[in-house]
């Protein structure tokens, strides 16, 4: 089972790169459900997480916390990812100020 986590300062009206590229588990081994739970410190952040070609999480507003998010209460959405799929993990700031976001992904093998 693969476990990542990370928090993000994200700039004014910004997209980050793929959070968690370079992370050990970026690209799956084996058949997995891919598990994301984000939150946010303020309103305005919004995720978008790519599976492989699926997009499982397309631009949504994030709730509101201030710590990592917790399994399962923060849980936004799962995929389904087979051998090789890079998971991409985008976070955007629609405000005109920094936001924090809190981000934790898990695989699981299928």
């Amino acid at each position: 089972m693969g476990y990542m986590s990370k928090v993000s300062s994200v700039a004014a009206n910004t997209t980050t790169a793929n959070l968690l590229a370079g992370d050990k588990d970026e690209f799956v081994e084996e058949a997995s459900i891919v598990s994301l739970a984000a939150t946010a410190a303020a309103v305005g952040l919004r995720a978008t997480l790519i599976v492989g070609s699926e997009v499982v999480v397309d631009d949504q507003e994030l709730g509101v916390g201030t710590t990592l998010p917790k399994m399962p209460e923060d849980m936004m959405a799962q995929g389904g990812a087979f051998p090789q799929d890079r998971i991409t993990l985008r976070l955007r700031n629609t405000t005109g100020a920094a936001i924090i976001g809190y981000v934790k992904v898990v695989v699981e093998p299928a």
